[in-house]
């Protein structure tokens, strides 16, 4: 079986943070805990991310000096570019705002994309601190679009009254933490793009974040889920690592477990969908 290898790529942005900036530094601090000699490099389904062939690194796209348009539109253009070729982006860094053009070029080349998201916020807002493409509102600038055929949120537990009437309005699906029943066993009808803000996890699993809210997901529950449901992965981000805030690197070692298994998985799924 031959594989289109995963691209790998750093999106160092945080100018969109709105408590505490850091999440720029985290692609560089995710790729040294990929090769950190106390793990290796085989996923649980079995891939060796030591086979060259299977992903490549593209580096970080340069934003240097940048404003917040120009950037958006560079990684736009260069999520573009990848999907064109057939490629399967796995993005890492940056905070959650770098979520609205990466899906942006997905939903554009795949009509009825769904979409899987673990945060503790749904990301909802129309406009936060005066800033309506803050890393507090990419989902509501995606649902706007009419391209996501559907959104489901797992993790949620800081939802107001404004969210949720965000929610309601664009028929987003929420598993809340107080209620989890229904994320096993989650099918997706089509092609998927998974995002994972780190903060889904339990302050305990993921430090490293800007945002702590207590109460989140194990780091073995989001696994479980990304092994087992059931759709065709196409592409992924993970965000909000803030090595400021990180200790001993543990979040950063999470990230880069999350990123082996998320490659394996989109590299199992083109073995099942070529």
């Amino acid at each position: 079986m031959s594989f289109k290898p995963i691209q790998v790529l750093g999106v160092p942005v945080d100018s969109n943070s709105s408590y505490m900036t850091g999440s720029a530094l985290a692609p560089q601090h995710i790729r040294e805990a990929f090769f950190c000699d106390s793990a290796n490099l085989s996923t649980e389904t079995g891939f060796d991310l030591g086979d060259e062939r299977l992903w490549h690194d593209l580096g970080d796209i340069n934003l240097h000096q940048l404003d917040n348009q120009q950037a958006f539109d560079t990684i736009l253009a260069t999520a573009k570019k990848q999907v064109a070729e057939h490629k399967h982006i796995l993005s890492i860094g940056g905070d959650h705002s770098v979520s609205f053009p990466l899906i942006s070029a997905y939903a554009e080349a795949f009509p009825g994309l769904n979409i899987l998201h673990f945060d503790a916020h749904p990301d909802l807002y129309d406009n936060m601190q005066d800033n309506p493409f803050s890393h507090a509102s990419p989902f509501a600038r995606l649902m706007e679009t009419g391209q996501v055929k559907r959104l489901v949120q797992v993790g949620i537990r800081t939802l107001n009254n404004h969210q949720k009437q965000q929610a309601q309005r664009f028929g987003v699906e929420q598993h809340t933490m107080r209620d989890l029943s229904g994320v096993d066993g989650l099918k997706f009808d089509g092609p998927v793009y998974l995002s994972i803000d780190l903060d889904a996890l339990d302050p305990a699993y993921a430090p490293g974040v800007s945002h702590h809210e207590p109460g989140g997901l194990s780091t073995r529950f989001l696994l479980d889920v990304i092994h087992t449901f059931k759709g065709q992965l196409i592409g992924a981000d993970i965000v909000e690592l803030n090595p400021h805030r990180d200790i001993n690197s543990m979040t950063a070692m999470v990230a880069a477990k999350l990123a082996k298994e998320v490659i394996g998985r989109m590299l199992l799924d083109q073995s099942i969908n070529p």
